[in-house]
């Protein structure tokens, strides 16, 4: 049995699959899934997991070079925003619209549904090296 880290297989499998540049999303459990990319579904109630529980399991072994959210996030959700401007400060975070962010998805390795239930608590997380 795994001793710590990631537990769900789902997400293991992911992360070790995952290359430079590519892109995992963790996502509100509102956000459409586009046909053909994989969906890891954790939603259990409306806000379990939470969008915070789960980045900051997903980043303990990820290595982040990038973040991007939606730019609505700004208005909507302050208290999420700060949280991911915390999380990943000194990173690069980009924001496109909604649209864009939704289209962008479309390239991600998988999408992490969390149980959360708050406006655009959703994050592109894009890999980075873990050398040099």
């Amino acid at each position: 049995m795994k001793k710590q880290g990631i537990l769900n297989s789902h997400i293991a499998k992911v992360l070790a699959d995952l290359g430079h540049t590519d892109t995992l999303v963790i996502a509100d459990v509102g956000l459409p899934v586009p046909e053909g990319v994989p969906k890891i579904d954790l939603a259990l109630t409306l806000g379990t997991p939470s969008f915070e529980d789960t980045v900051n399991a997903v980043v303990a072994d990820m290595t982040v070079e990038k973040v991007i959210l939606a730019e609505e996030i700004s208005a909507a959700n302050r208290t999420t925003l700060d949280f991911i401007e915390r999380k990943f400060h000194g990173l690069e975070i980009g924001k496109c619209s909604h649209e864009e962010f939704k289209q962008l998805t479309r390239d991600a390795k998988a999408i992490i549904r969390t149980g959360e239930a708050t406006p655009y608590a959703n994050v592109i997380l894009r890999a980075g090296v873990n050398f040099g």
